[in-house]
């Protein structure tokens, strides 16, 4: 039902986009445009509405928002509407000795060889992976609400006191 969509990607899948368009005739109502937000502009001067997906890992990590941000505030018409419109993230602690022992303990001895300064590394780069919902060992908190529709580059660089509480007396080997 969309009047017009521009469809903005700095990837190469914008090429099998374009087929998927053609293929569906539907070159009259889409506007692909190749390139980073930021450099590129529209044949319009604003838009109704921006949808995107730019969550990263834990949210803003590797995210795209400050993308997004910045569309918005080029583009976006007064009460234009974003989806997502809102964000939380939640913070809660698991208990998972196999991947202490996997990811961290590992480099301690590799082969015979102690390549234990790579731990530091390790612990410091996030991991993406799937938690049983038996590890968790605390309850979750909200640690940051973001209105994508008010929000601002600075809201992304945040510090959030929390507090957990413990479902049970056991180790907490990271947070989720």
């Amino acid at each position: 039902g969309a009047k017009h969509v521009y469809a903005v990607d700095c990837s190469s899948i914008i090429k099998q986009a374009q087929l998927i368009v053609l293929k569906n005739k539907l070159d009259h109502k889409i506007t692909l445009i190749r390139g980073k937000v930021e450099d590129i502009e529209l044949p319009v001067d604003t838009v109704d509405i921006i949808v995107s997906e730019w969550m990263g890992y834990f949210l803003l990590y590797e995210s795209m928002l400050d993308t997004v941000i910045y569309a918005r505030d080029k583009w976006l018409v007064e009460n234009g509407v974003i989806f997502p419109d809102k964000a939380v993230m939640y913070l809660t602690a698991i208990e998972d000795g196999s991947v202490r022992r996997d990811r961290f303990d590992y480099w301690d001895d590799v082969y015979g060889f102690d390549m234990s300064p790579i731990k530091d590394i390790a612990l410091k780069e996030p991991v993406v992976d799937v938690v049983d919902g038996k590890a968790l060992v605390t309850d979750a908190v909200p640690i940051l609400h973001l209105d994508i529709l008010t929000c601002n580059k600075e809201d992304l660089d945040f510090s959030s006191p929390f507090k957990l509480i413990s479902h049970r007396n056991d180790y907490i080997h990271g947070l989720v």
